[in-house]
């Protein structure tokens, strides 16, 4: 089962979904065959429910490794970010992504903890690795479009939030989110 985590800032919970715990479950990853099927479901999803389902299960398939050390950090990572000790979830992740730099996950907790401390140039970095290892990762497009809005790039928010609807439609916060900067460049332009 999937544990979300909420912090502080009640948006970014789109990027922080958490781990699963350590299984028997080969790691299947970005590359899963799964995959195609599950975000096929998500863009047809009847409701909240279903589509919450289908995500959750898309990130059971992004956390899965077959390093069951990576993912003993991992948890210990997610922990850190959520106890608010951004430095310790930064250091666990450090470790996560030397392991296995193909681990897209790994690349998107770290940006979170990157975030969180403020490094918004780091967590672009490790942003764009994450979309260039799974280019599907609606969490990592969310997280860019705060890490723009923090930077007060809202046209890059903008692109960030409408590639991650694009991805997966039933991100409502991320629509209210969007639909936020479009009302502000409107009301700009008068």
């Amino acid at each position: 089962m999937t544990q979300r985590i909420f912090l502080p800032v009640a948006f970014l919970a789109l990027l922080l979904l958490g781990a699963s715990g350590p299984g028997s479950r080969a790691w299947a990853g970005q590359e899963d065959a799964r995959l195609g099927g599950l975000f096929q479901d998500l863009r047809t999803a009847g409701d909240a429910v279903a589509a919450e389902a289908v995500e959750d299960r898309i990130w059971d398939v992004w956390l899965e490794h077959p390093n069951d050390d990576l993912i003993v950090l991992m948890h210990h990572g997610v922990q850190s970010l959520n106890a608010d000790r951004y430095g310790d979830a930064l250091a666990a992740f450090d470790q996560v992504v030397a392991a296995d730099p193909t681990y897209a996950e790994g690349w998107n907790k770290r940006a979170n903890a990157e975030y969180m401390l403020g490094d918004y140039d780091a967590a672009v970095r490790d942003i764009r690795r994450v979309l260039a290892l799974e280019p599907r990762h609606f969490g990592a497009l969310a997280g860019l479009g705060l890490v723009y809005l923090a930077i007060d790039q809202p046209a890059g928010a903008l692109r960030a939030f409408d590639a991650a609807l694009a991805i997966n439609p039933h991100l409502d916060r991320v629509r209210q989110q969007a639909a936020t900067i479009r009302l502000r460049t409107a009301r700009s332009a008068l």
